[in-house]
């Protein structure tokens, strides 16, 4: 069976004068008037506003707005490549984004991490980009209606695009997968084309997801058929399954720290059953963790997840969670958004939960929850006024000693130097731990590794 990749590849072959159709001609003439038949790689460049997606302070408000001051994508037809680097002003902060064929990652200060959760929104952005859209759709036996040019690419996304009357792509409507949203609507908006050396492109660049703002771009600079090589690192191809690698420590008796990735979740034993905390990424992700966690204790069920927050790289394993049949606790903040996402279809792609034809159960708690079987006591506390999230919880063992927290302190890599200043997150957490008279020798963070509270207190120049 021929990928999607090789079908791009080979869609000059397919393309015979002598299989011309009447639909044919139409993505002929959107092709003649874009200049795209002979775009075999683009270079884009400008500036503007992005927004980070999945991370708003609370489920019901927009994704957070950054000033982009420089953007530049470099696109690859022939061998489905595209890079994206950009600087945003706060802070100056560079970030790179790759994909290229079936293999995605991410790169800071030379430093390759596999992100293929990231793939197919990436594809998405590369076959959606106005040339790339011709030949996507030529390759996949897209319907053509009028100015209407839809196709599906099977298992990836489905997308849906609108011509002007001078046969230049305006609008795309695309539906992709996503490991919160199940089906995610995707729309870009192009308008305001010039004439860079023959090829018609956008100069703005609007772009939302999940309904919300995504990308408004200013493009200053266009460059058709730059050399774009965008070679796989090594550790990328060494790397294929990330989400799957599991690690365990144990905590402390009956309490294991299961890591292996960037996200961690921790696994607690009670008498008889056991509590999860976080079920994050994807379905993936769930599933190692889910086999870890069968391997620790073969004969107690999970009665609870407990999901500290909303944020999409935290709750992408929750559908896999329900699929499960269990339950989650989250803080009434997201228990709304939760229920919404495990009752969304995914059609696109299914994913566990969609193939169990189930839906999720959500147990919303303010301030404080304790769940207790009367020998080991949890206790789950709001991390009143953070920052990060209107609705972030901690889970506190009073009799081990332990908080596990996510994203509220994220404790720097060994021998890392301090950092510049203090990061007010970290002191919030410390105040909070303060503030419910908790004792706590040890903190167990979801990304990072397990530290003591004296090494909080001294990061915050604390003494105790």
């Amino acid at each position: 069976m021929r990928t999607f990749l090789s079908r791009l590849a080979a869609v000059v072959v397919l393309l015979s004068p002598l299989a011309a159709t009447a639909q044919d001609a139409s993505l002929d003439q959107v092709a003649k008037a874009m200049g795209a038949d002979g775009v075999k790689s683009i270079q884009y460049a400008g500036s503007g506003t992005n927004f980070q997606v999945g991370q708003n302070f609370s489920p019901d408000m927009p994704w957070p707005r950054f000033v982009v001051k420089s953007y530049t994508r470099a696109m690859n037809y022939e061998n489905a490549s595209i890079r994206d680097e950009l600087v945003r002003t706060q802070g100056e902060k560079r970030q790179i984004f790759v994909a290229s064929g079936d293999f995605a990652w991410n790169v800071a200060a030379d430093v390759v991490t596999p992100t293929p959760i990231a793939l197919i929104d990436r594809q998405l952005q590369l076959w959606t980009t106005p040339h790339g859209l011709v030949k996507a759709a030529k390759a996949n036996n897209a319907t053509v209606q009028g100015r209407t040019i839809a196709f599906t690419a099977p298992g990836r996304f489905k997308v849906q695009a609108t011509v002007d009357a001078q046969n230049l792509v305006e609008k795309i409507d695309a539906v992709a997968p996503n490991a919160v949203l199940g089906d995610m609507a995707v729309e870009i908006r192009y308008s305001e084309y010039k004439d860079f050396a023959g090829v018609k492109f956008p100069t703005r660049i609007r772009q939302t997801i999940g309904g919300y703002p995504a990308l408004d771009l200013t493009v200053t600079d266009v460059q058709p058929n730059v050399a774009v090589d965008v070679a796989v690192p090594d550790p990328i191809k060494q790397t294929p399954a990330p989400y799957g690698k599991v690690a365990t420590q144990m905590a402390a008796d009956g309490v294991w720290y299961i890591t292996g990735g960037s996200h961690h979740s921790v696994l607690i034993e009670m008498k008889d059953h056991l509590l999860l905390v976080e079920s994050p990424l994807n379905d993936e992700r769930a599933a190692a963790v889910l086999g870890e966690v069968k391997n620790l204790v073969p004969n107690k069920p999970i009665k609870y997840v407990i999901a500290t927050h909303h944020h999409f790289d935290h709750t992408g394993g929750l559908r896999a969670i329900a699929a499960e049949g269990i339950p989650i606790i989250a803080h009434d903040v997201n228990k709304a958004f939760l229920e919404k996402a495990l009752a969304a279809p995914a059609t696109i792609r299914p994913d566990r939960l969609a193939r169990a034809g189930k839906k999720g159960t959500v147990e919303g708690m303010r301030d404080k929850r304790v769940l207790t079987d009367g020998a080991r006591t949890v206790e789950i506390h709001n991390v009143a006024g953070n920052n990060h999230h209107g609705g972030i919880v901690m889970v506190y063992l009073p009799k081990e000693k332990l908080v596990v927290e996510a994203d509220v302190y994220n404790p720097p890599a060994p021998n890392a130097p301090p950092p510049a200043s203090v990061n007010t997150n970290w002191v919030n957490l410390s105040d909070n731990i303060k503030r419910l008279s908790m004792t706590v020798d040890q903190i167990l963070p979801l990304h990072g590794r397990i530290m003591p509270i004296a090494e909080l207190h001294k990061s915050i120049g604390h003494a105790h």
